[in-house]
């Protein structure tokens, strides 16, 4: 079978796709919308489904890197206790760190393998499993999404704030520290620039929300944001956030990339957009060797 690329797929199935991305209507549902509107549109909504097979880049065996499951400690967090997915360099460290922040399903495979990637470039990666507390990521984004939409939203920010904080203090750690996340992970990105301050050094949120307007003077760390041009939902919060940001001298950069969807950089959909991927992730690398090497 041929694989669907990008342009063969229609506006209005990614605009359905995005609807049932973020949980406003079921996989059921999605696919029913699509059929109505012809076998055609069917074909190219069951090829939005992921295919985590194609998003590992770097394998789990990899020379250069190890990879363990780790739990450790997360006052205030949805169960005290939270798991994440922990890959250093070869060597002995110290090295930067780095927080990856998956979607809003969950630590799936390809979030585990963009630690994976973090780390090849040096840099010791946790990902953390914000459904460590409901027994983890349930091998679906289907249960994995239903799963994260039941917790307590506040208390899994807070297990993700643990998680940088046992990061940064890890003792392979330099104790510089930079965060990244996709989609819901975009947003707590954005979230923990505000609560870490001047703890953080480096924050790359990926078509995430934009923080509470007036809590941008509490960022200390410098912000590299990437948004897709077809993203009508978070790309209308951030002109306010722009203004709030230069308002209170934070230093940012933005990035559009052009003929983008919501999601270009995960690799297991056809959103993905190979060339602003690789360019979105070469310079949050870039960013991050900048302030945390």
């Amino acid at each position: 079978m041929t694989a669907v690329t990008q342009l063969e797929i229609d506006q209005q199935i990614y605009d359905l796709y995005d609807e049932y991305c973020h949980g406003r209507i079921g996989r059921r549902e999605f696919l029913k919308r699509a059929g109505a509107l012809g076998a055609a549109s069917l074909a190219m909504a069951e090829a939005l489904l992921p295919q985590y097979a194609q998003a590992q880049t770097i394998s789990l065996t990899d020379s250069r890197i190890k990879g363990t499951y780790v739990t450790y400690p997360s006052p205030g967090g949805n169960s005290g206790t939270m798991r994440g997915y922990l890959v250093q360099p070869s060597g002995a460290g110290p090295f930067p760190a780095v927080l990856v922040i998956h979607e809003n399903r969950g630590l799936n495979p390809y979030i585990e393998d963009v630690a994976r990637r973090a780390a090849v470039e040096g840099f010791l990666a946790l990902a953390p499993d914000g459904l460590a507390p409901v027994g983890g990521y349930p091998g679906n984004d289907d249960d994995g999404r239903d799963l994260q939409a039941k917790l307590d939203q506040a208390k899994l920010r807070t297990d993700m704030l643990n998680g940088a904080r046992f990061l940064k203090a890890h003792s392979l750690s330099n104790r510089k520290l930079g965060v990244t996340g996709f989609c819901w992970g975009g947003g707590t990105t954005n979230f923990l620039a505000v609560a870490l301050g001047a703890d953080l050094q480096a924050a790359a949120p990926f078509y995430g929300a934009a923080a509470e307007t007036a809590s941008a003077p509490k960022i200390k760390a410098p912000l590299l944001l990437h948004f897709a041009e077809n993203d009508p939902r978070i790309n209308g919060m951030w002109p306010a956030y722009e203004k709030a940001l230069k308002d209170a001298g934070v230093r940012y950069e933005a990035h559009v990339y052009p003929g983008t969807q919501h999601g270009f950089h995960n690799n297991s959909t056809p959103r993905y957009k190979e060339e602003a991927a690789k360019l979105a992730w070469e310079r949050t690398i870039d960013l991050f060797r900048k302030h945390l090497v």
